[in-house]
């Protein structure tokens, strides 16, 4: 997988390893910017340093897809996981003070969701294959109906 889709593709499975890497890289690239925007951009580093924690939202969603995919849940869950955890921040200025503490622990909530879920739990791969392969994968795997085994009810005694 290119570095490029790695950040910007929604689509696909990674595992553990390229997770936390890809996470540290997001990390890293924030806090790089944070240290050297004041310093570049003198008054307007706040600006800089928000736009830039914005921006992390869309690569760190797109790593969370993917790694929920291959956990065998829906890639909306992801999504919705690195929403909750770096949204609330963002609202915090528009809502009245009462409110930041259960924004904090929904973001810790959310947080510890993920780290359990997405960062150390293992690839579920084997458990649940999400298409068979081939070029209809995806329309195979709707579209053929299920094999259920018959079930029968026991009989029970005569008294």
């Amino acid at each position: 997988m290119s570095f490029i889709r790695l950040f910007a593709d929604f689509d696909g499975r990674i595992g553990l390893g390229r997770f936390w890497l890809g996470s540290a890289t997001v990390a890293l690239a924030l806090l790089a910017i944070q240290h050297v925007a004041p310093a570049l951009f003198f008054f307007q580093a706040e600006k800089v340093v928000a736009f830039a924690s914005a921006f992390a939202l869309f690569p760190w969603a797109a790593l969370a897809a993917k790694r929920a995919t291959d956990r065998g849940s829906a890639p909306l869950y992801g999504i919705v996981l690195i929403c909750a955890i770096v949204l609330p921040d963002q609202v915090k200025p528009w809502l009245p003070y009462a409110w930041a503490p259960s924004l904090d622990t929904v973001s810790l909530i959310a947080w510890l969701f993920a780290l359990v879920d997405l960062g150390l739990m293992p690839s579920a791969r084997g458990l649940q294959p999400l298409a068979a392969d081939g070029t209809d994968a995806k329309a195979d795997a709707w579209t053929q109906p299920r094999s259920h085994a018959p079930t029968s009810i026991p009989s029970t005694p005569s008294p």
